[in-house]
């Protein structure tokens, strides 16, 4: 959703294109690699308030920080509002001031684990200087959106005035949600479809296993990932679980046919975004915007446009994994670990397909409700989510053994799915385990929170 705009290409004459555009994702197993991008709060030291933009601890001195570890800023109205490094890396800003950094495409969870820690590193020492922290959770758990200031960034301000329109939870969204989120590949079309269908199926899966934020405005919330219910309401023309996709006929056309219907955010010329929300990219094909007849979409209009769909699983050149809170460092390399295990594996991705299947539309249904409640402790078929997490579990290690990419110690990959073993076999997951704090050790008081997880 951050990263800088796209401008130009070639004009787009036919739906062909955009399926093509698609299409041309597929690549052979062995150029197959792992992006990671992982969000997180920034906040002042010692008062915990939410780093605005501007001033001496704000977003745009950590920016202009980061400057001295090779990173080159990109500008909008003469602003820093991204970062980019010669080694494929971002860093981008969410709407509310949250940091990203947009992983480059490694071969290994090893390296990605390597980038995070390198990541953390130097923001860390930046931030330091600064007197503000960083800490992962998939919901702010202290401030407001009033408390909250909005990044300088023209597509936040087209986006935020048009949230309020379509759902009540859109701001909460852009203001006060973090998530890490892993990007793989496909083979083919065929190998597309059932990496969407199996990932899509088990997404709340995941989310069960990374719920991480249980508090709104200081208080217990009644949601283990309050994250993944603010998704619930925030536009039900962009979000959601997408039933096409286990029917019939799915694969890179229909996907196509499905964003084509997502109402538009904006589009960007000469430098600036300009507001087109609500209307339709069908029109825009044929020349029949409003406020721009004759005029054509290019491919950067495209794959702007391709950014603003927003379902629980996410397709561009590769498929991204969007169900997962923000959180500590250790859960930032499990969860490329647990699909990377499930989806990279030919005999995992049978078996990961085999565990949903027969699921059914009201199957997917009910847990895209419940699972943000009650995480692995929910109903399911006549078990829990938990006994699912743990097969889920199983298959993805048996994946990540098969796969046998080894370190300098001699360790597979299967390790850095320790953390997720934690829960899933204790069934408490960090969401529980805040709350167990807060009512006991903490006295009622969600600012040990920031003392305690901050990176």
């Amino acid at each position: 959703m951050a990263a800088p705009p796209s401008e130009g290409g070639a004009p787009i004459t036919g739906k062909h294109q955009l399926v093509e555009y698609l299409e041309s994702g597929c690549k052979p197993k062995e150029d197959w690699r792992i992006g990671t991008e992982h969000e997180k709060f920034v906040f002042q030291l010692g008062t915990l308030k939410p780093a605005p933009y501007e001033g001496e601890w704000g977003i745009k001195a950590l920016l202009e920080g980061m400057t001295r570890f090779g990173w080159k800023p990109v500008l909008e109205g003469g602003n820093p509002i991204a970062l980019q490094h010669e080694n494929g890396c971002a860093i981008t800003l969410e709407p509310g001031g949250q940091v990203e950094l947009a992983g480059g495409l490694l071969e290994t969870i090893h390296q990605t684990c390597n980038e995070v820690h390198t990541h953390l590193r130097e923001v860390k020492e930046v931030a330091g200087e600064l007197g503000v922290g960083l800490i992962g959770i998939g919901f702010n758990p202290k401030w407001t959106r009033e408390d909250i200031s909005w990044m300088p960034k023209g597509r936040y301000r087209i986006m935020g005035a048009y949230m309020p329109k379509v759902g009540t939870m859109g701001l909460d969204m852009m203001l006060r949600t973090t998530t890490v989120q892993v990007n793989l590949d496909f083979s083919s079309e065929a190998d597309m479809v059932k990496k969407f269908r199996t990932s899509l199926g088990l997404q709340p899966i995941a989310t069960a296993m990374f719920a991480n934020s249980p508090f709104r405005d200081g208080k217990p919330s009644g949601y283990q990932s309050l994250r993944s219910h603010v998704w619930e309401d925030t536009d039900p023309d962009r979000c959601g679980v997408l039933p096409f996709v286990f029917e019939d006929g799915m694969g890179f056309e229909r996907y196509v046919d499905y964003v084509l219907d997502v109402p538009m955010y904006f589009i960007y010329r000469g430098g600036e975004y300009i507001d087109v929300s609500g209307q339709s990219f069908r029109d825009f094909l044929d020349g029949k915007l409003p406020g721009r007849p004759g005029e054509l979409p290019t491919m950067g209009d495209w794959v702007d446009h391709l950014t603003t769909a927003f379902p629980e699983v996410r397709l561009k050149k590769f498929i991204e994994m969007r169900g997962a809170d923000g959180g500590p460092w250790r859960r930032l390399c499990a969860l490329p670990a647990l699909w990377t295990g499930l989806l990279y594996d030919s005999e995992a991705l049978d078996a990961a397909w085999d565990l949903v299947k027969d699921w059914t539309a009201e199957d997917h249904d009910y847990l895209r409700a419940e699972v943000p409640v009650h995480a692995l402790k929910t109903a399911f078929r006549g078990r829990t989510v938990r006994d699912v997490a743990a097969e889920m579990l199983e298959i993805a290690t048996g994946g990540l053994r098969r796969r046998n990419r080894i370190d300098w110690q001699g360790s597979d990959e299967s390790g850095f799915l320790g953390t997720l073993y934690e829960s899933v076999d204790s069934g408490c997951t960090p969401a529980e385990e805040m709350l167990n704090k807060f009512q006991g050790e903490w006295g009622g008081n969600v600012d040990r929170l920031f003392e305690e997880y901050a990176y």
